[in-house]
């Protein structure tokens, strides 16, 4: 009967931890006060004037090279039984989308766009072990697919729901989200195409804190028109996108329970140990099943006991 001393079994197990450890290197989750890099961009948007033509939509199709939608960006019919609080997300093939929003306090449809806010402090990026994201100083937070391990901690943290996993590729982990057209725009100073497409002017591009006077102006001069609030000012900690409404954010479908302390202060302590999770325990198994192919080498294995040496 072959002995394995309960040392040697450790041992293995550790061992496999250990290389796990050193072998892929984590960024530990760090909470900090962060307003955002001065002169950073952003785009204001302005729900009295989107007409959800989803100009919006196809421009970033097309920039971005996204598979063509089931429905046409033509056709409204993406709008109907949206019901109260709308129902249309971004996911893995869309970027961008405008939403329908019905509310018994506007005496026509409202329309907004979602996409990636680009946080200034972005919790995904806090939440990621292996650095997969990147906050740039024009205000972008972009992503790099060559790295994800397809983990989604960032789909968790995000405050907004926005990041989407790309589930038909096992092998190529992908997460789908809005970069701010970083690779072809935003770092040649030029604005987004969604921005560009807009007809109607909903969409205003510049630095964010000129964007936020220009905000507050249009709520001072004309506050028949506007709620006295700007959404993304100070939600999450502050983001990339601002929005202006002529009712409530909660009755134009935004979710008004985003704190306005950056997320990531909430879930430190709980992400410190995602890395730790992510790579002691599945190497400590590893571990073990090396034990398992050793005793499965010997025929006497059967009678493998482990003794306490």
């Amino acid at each position: 009967m072959k002995r394995i001393s309960r040392r040697s079994f450790f041992k293995a197990g550790t061992t496999a931890a250990l290389a796990g450890i050193l072998g892929f290197k984590s960024a530990p989750a760090q909470a900090r006060a962060f307003s955002g890099y001065a002169h950073s961009k952003a785009v204001l948007v302005d729900l009295t004037r989107c007409i959800g033509c989803r100009s919006c939509e196809a421009a970033c199709n097309k920039e971005q090279g996204l598979p063509a939608p089931a429905t046409p960006f033509t056709d409204q019919s993406v709008f109907a039984d949206t019901g109260h609080l709308g129902h249309r997300r971004p996911d893995d093939k869309a970027y961008t989308v405008v939403d329908r929003t019905d509310s018994p306090l506007a005496d026509h449809p409202l329309f907004r766009k979602i996409q990636c806010n680009h946080c200034l402090e972005p919790s995904c990026l806090t939440a990621c072990f292996v650095n997969a994201y990147t906050k740039t100083a024009q205000g972008a937070v972009i992503y790099d697919p060559s790295v994800c391990v397809g983990c989604r901690t960032c789909m968790v943290a995000c405050p907004f729901s926005i990041p989407a996993f790309r589930y038909d590729s096992a092998l190529h982990p992908r997460i789908m989200k809005c970069q701010f057209c970083y690779e072809t725009r935003l770092q040649y100073d030029r604005p987004p195409a969604c921005v560009e497409a807009c007809p109607r002017d909903a969409l205003t591009f510049g630095e964010r804190e000129s964007l936020l006077r220009i905000a507050r102006h249009r709520i001072r001069t004309r506050p028949d028109e506007y709620v006295n609030h700007i959404y993304g000012e100070h939600e999450a900690g502050g983001t990339s996108w601002l929005y202006l409404s002529p009712v409530p954010f909660a009755e134009a479908g935004f979710d008004t329970t985003v704190p306005t302390e950056p997320i990531i202060n909430y879930v430190k302590d709980f992400l410190a140990i995602v890395p730790m999770v992510l790579t002691i325990w599945p190497a400590l198994f590893a571990g073990f099943h090396l034990l398992a192919r050793r005793n499965r080498v010997h025929p006497d294995s059967a009678d493998t006991e482990i003794s306490d040496e």
